[in-house]
């Protein structure tokens, strides 16, 4: 089941897993935890399970059929790198990426760990990209991890940012989104944060996309940062 999604740096979502725990302080708000309480209130029956960590082997084909190439961001209500993950399961979820190479995936994970660990053994393609979670300088040994994988893209998603992030690594990674929460209980994203990270980012000739201000009413706050949107992709095999 492919999903066109509103997430401003994908085109669609693909969910062959639900469900997800709290790892650290990024999720304290997780939006995903919220949509599959009311998807579950709704009889949505890929979440009868609400936010329990769920596979859903039926929706693994999917991509295969669907024509028009598009960005695709795999697991948007959940994380491919959980401990409750089979390592099979993550396998095929990579076969089928490799194979539906019309398509480019975007993965993220903030079980950076469990992805370098792995990441030997997964079949990769470079229509695979990619991506860690970090929301503040005490999680920045996430991208440590990354640099160790094989992927063709790495990218870091720097949303919910949490904090300043000063001399971030750079080496190695070809693309950075920043962004700040949203959503009931949103906690404050301050515009030094995002524009120090906008001008490492220049520094290191890597490609700067900045998601959204946040806030309780993120379509009131936008996405402008110093007067303009910034939408930069990495460029991709």
């Amino acid at each position: 089941m492919s999903t066109q999604s509103k997430i401003e740096w994908t085109e669609s979502t693909w969910n062959p897993v639900t469900g997800c725990t709290k790892i650290s302080p990024g999720c304290k708000h997780c939006y995903a935890e919220r949509l599959a309480k009311r998807l579950k209130a709704m009889g949505q029956p890929n979440y009868a399970n609400g936010f329990k960590v769920t596979l859903h082997p039926h929706t693994l084909p999917a991509p295969l059929k669907w024509a028009k190439p598009q960005m695709v961001f795999v697991n948007s209500m959940s994380d491919l790198f959980h401990d409750e993950v089979p390592e099979d399961f993550i396998i095929k979820v990579f076969q089928v990426m490799r194979t539906a190479g019309q398509h480019r995936f975007q993965v993220l994970t903030k079980r950076a760990e469990r992805l370098a660990g792995l990441a030997p053994r997964l079949p990769w393609a470079a229509n695979i990209w990619q991506g860690v979670t970090v929301e503040n300088a005490d999680y920045a040994y996430r991208i440590d991890q990354l640099r160790r994988v094989k992927a063709s893209v790495k990218f870091l998603s720097l949303e919910p940012l949490l904090g300043p992030m000063p001399r971030l690594k750079l080496k190695g990674i070809d693309w950075v989104i920043v962004g700040g929460e949203s959503g009931p209980g949103a906690r404050p994203m301050a515009e030094e944060w995002a524009l120090d990270l906008r001008d490492q980012c220049l520094a290191a000739r890597v490609p700067f996309f900045f998601k959204q201000w946040g806030g309780t009413n993120k379509k009131k706050a936008g996405r402008e940062l110093a007067g303009r949107l910034w939408n930069q992709m990495p460029q991709a095999a």
